[in-house]
């Protein structure tokens, strides 16, 4: 049983590295992207009205500049990527609607 188990960890292992790659590969490297989205966060986080903002606004802005990193480090014809930042947005939306 020991020997499954540490053949199991070793896939599971094998198997995060494989998808680090996969996403390295489609976003950019992992230090320029973290780089690039702290910068725009730390530019929404220093605005007039972002004490205002209710969290999941404020959590909202955070993905969409982690998505706009990825964007700008990585693939920026990646279709996925750009439904993502309009699907934060939608959701934002859909809470003030709720108002």
């Amino acid at each position: 049983m020991g020997k499954l188990k540490e053949l199991a960890i070793t896939m599971e292992e094998a198997g995060i590295d494989y998808t680090l790659v996969q996403r390295g590969n489609r976003y950019g490297e992992y230090r320029n992207v973290s780089h690039t989205a702290q910068l725009l966060k730390s530019i929404c986080h220093s605005s007039e009205s972002w004490p205002m903002m209710e969290p999941y606004m404020q959590e909202s802005i955070d993905l969409i500049c982690n998505k706009l990193a990825r964007i700008c480090n990585g693939d920026p014809f990646y279709h996925d990527s750009w439904h993502d930042v309009s699907g934060y947005a939608r959701l934002v939306e859909i809470e003030l609607e709720k108002l």
